[in-house]
């Protein structure tokens, strides 16, 4: 115990020096935008590469399962396609781009859990682009840097996303009251509407970042709101949030002209 305080008395300088050092940092950066956006890129640059690392080696170790989900989902794709009515592969269908990634960090315990994936802005990838896997979507989104791109998951109590029962026009909001990561809920829905326990729920057609159709989950439970007028209804999940890993950053190459024209209606009254 004498050698560690003879220790720091001895290196008292040299400590004091790396605590003024520490303390005059964090006040510059809490103080100048410029460096609180050059340490944030900084950090996330770290951080992606050490998740890159990590999951280089876990990979590894899961090869055979992975080709194995690479299979069925090749399989999945191929009926998809074969099965596709002939009404919909028209030019429409290619306004949509995919990108795909890897999962190497999941988030899902938390009340607002974010995914970090293996691609970013170089691969194409920019705020507010749908993600989804085959089974069902996964989030939007919310940052990027050259190589990476942190996700705002739908298990996330910020994450609100227009979503649909499906063959129908009844559409709400996609909602997560951070309780159970198997589970999110879908609010708005009027009283009027016929439910049925097993419905298929999907994304709804008042998004410029999903396209139409694409599934979330099935229809667990429900019951009316506080206000008696709409339902919640707690919807299970296709995809497993706490076991992804291969997913597909969407871009619909026409949401720029959406959103401007939205705007101008909206500036014109």
């Amino acid at each position: 115990m004498q050698r560690i305080i003879n220790f720091i008395l001895n290196n008292r300088n040299t400590f004091l020096y790396v605590v003024l050092l520490v303390f005059s940092l964090g006040i510059t950066i809490k103080s100048h935008s410029y460096h609180q956006s050059r340490y944030f890129n900084s950090t996330k640059w770290i951080s992606g590469t050490i998740y890159g690392i990590s999951h280089g080696i876990t990979n590894y170790f899961n090869l055979k399962e992975e080709n194995k989900r690479l299979v069925e989902e090749n399989q999945q794709l191929r009926e998809q396609v074969l099965n596709a009515p002939k009404e919909y592969l028209t030019d429409s269908t290619l306004n949509f781009e995919i990108v795909p990634a890897q999962i190497i960090k999941n988030m899902f315990a938390s009340p607002r859990n974010y995914i970090t994936l293996d691609k970013g802005e170089k691969h194409g990838i920019k705020q507010d682009m749908g993600v989804i896997t085959p089974l069902g979507i996964l989030g939007i989104v919310e940052n990027t840097s050259n190589g990476f791109t942190v996700v705002q998951s739908i298990l996330n109590t910020k994450s609100n996303i227009n979503a649909k029962i499906k063959n129908t026009n009844y559409f709400g909001s996609l909602v997560w009251n951070a309780k159970d990561y198997h589970i999110v809920q879908l609010i708005d829905i009027p009283r009027s509407v016929p439910l049925v326990t097993g419905d298929t729920i999907t994304t709804g057609a008042m998004s410029s970042i999903f396209p139409e159709n694409i599934p979330i989950g099935t229809i667990k439970s429900f019951e009316l709101g506080q206000n008696q007028s709409t339902y919640t209804i707690d919807v299970t999940l296709f995809n497993d949030m706490a076991n992804v890993k291969n997913v597909y950053v969407i871009k619909n190459k026409a949401r720029k002209e959406i959103i401007d024209l939205q705007k101008a209606v909206e500036d014109a009254k």
